[in-house]
């Protein structure tokens, strides 16, 4: 029995970025794995997947249709990225600024893609002048509400406020699920641990987390505690592992037009153990979310130091769980 939903599966190549570094996978592999296990959608990083980025050869453009058509799979988002520290003696100024942001809307149009992932640090005013080319292309500009932001962060506020008063249905967010870290990672805890954590207080910080106390207090109390420069590096972890309630995005679901599907690792049983899946996604269905859950495989630089990464595996473990979750057959 199939629930009556919307959503759509993908997988950002993001996921493969372990794989890419070290050539064992090419972007034809990638897009390969993912459309292989129905998840059709496909997120690209350009300057992880093309070369020359943003001076991409036509060639390399070709065979990326080429390659889609293969495998059955389309393009889905290309993510931006606002290098505001290009220059070393000064950042840039608005106008860079948009000119940067409109060569990624030229660029997601020729590689097909419908959505722009806006990085969090981008300006609103800049998205806001950046609308009128949006809807000359038809590509939707949506901000990554990622933590330590969250939709009633003052930042994204602000986004909020500045965007909607342009009126176009081309601007709104993407939200990113690492902002809803319900348990500490056990990826997290178990490198730091290697590394030199104290025990005591790492199980100390665990149960801080679990009770949301205030990160601030926690690195007090580490310190208190006689905690070594690790523990104090977990401690402070605290702060970008937030857990906001999943239910806010019901709000703003008419702007949500893509969403990452951050995970650190799915076990043996079929869970993400530190973000619920299975409290977001019947919050995604309820609110009639008609867009991607694009997986975004993080847990490869927590695992690295001591542990083959297969990322892969992991994506296909969360896009079973997500077949799962969504009802399909």
């Amino acid at each position: 029995m199939t629930t009556q939903h919307r959503i759509k599966r993908g997988v950002s190549l993001y996921s493969y970025q372990y794989e890419t570094f070290l050539r064992t996978m090419t972007l034809d592999d990638c897009i390969a794995h993912a459309a292989g296990i129905g998840a059709r959608g496909i997120e690209v990083v350009s300057e992880q997947s093309f070369t020359g980025f943003p001076n991409v050869p036509q060639a390399q453009i070709d065979n990326w249709f080429a390659s889609l058509d293969r495998h059955g799979a389309y393009a889905q988002c290309h993510d931006m990225f606002m290098d505001i520290k290009l220059y070393k003696d000064r950042r840039l100024n608005f106008d860079e600024m948009v000119a940067s942001l409109e060569r990624d809307l030229h660029f997601a149009k020729r590689i097909g893609c419908p959505t722009v992932r806006i990085i969090v640090n981008t300006p609103p005013e800049v998205v806001a002048a950046c609308v009128p080319l949006a809807e000359k292309l038809d590509i939707r500009m949506g901000i990554e509400v990622h933590s330590p932001f969250h939709f009633d962060h003052p930042w994204i506020l602000r986004y909020t406020e500045i965007t909607r008063a342009t009126g176009s249905n081309h601007v709104g967010y993407v939200p990113d699920m690492g902002m809803y870290i319900k348990h500490y990672p056990p990826v997290f805890r178990d490198r730091f641990l290697r590394m030199g954590a104290t025990p005591k207080i790492v199980e100390f910080i665990l149960q801080a987390h679990e009770a949301r106390v205030l990160p601030d207090y926690v690195i007090m109390d580490v310190r208190k505690l006689g905690g070594n420069p690790v523990d104090l590096q977990m401690a402070e972890s605290l702060r970008h592992n937030i857990w906001s309630n999943p239910r806010r995005m019901l709000e703003f679901m008419p702007w949500i037009f893509h969403i990452h599907a951050k995970f650190y690792e799915i076990d043996e049983t079929g869970k993400e153990p530190a973000i619920p899946y299975e409290e977001i996604i019947p919050v995604l269905i309820e609110g009639g979310y008609d867009g991607h859950l694009s997986s975004e495989y993080e847990g490869q630089r927590h695992i690295e130091d001591a542990f083959q990464v297969d990322g892969r595996e992991q994506v296909r473990r969360q896009q079973e769980m997500f077949k799962r979750l969504l009802g399909e057959v």
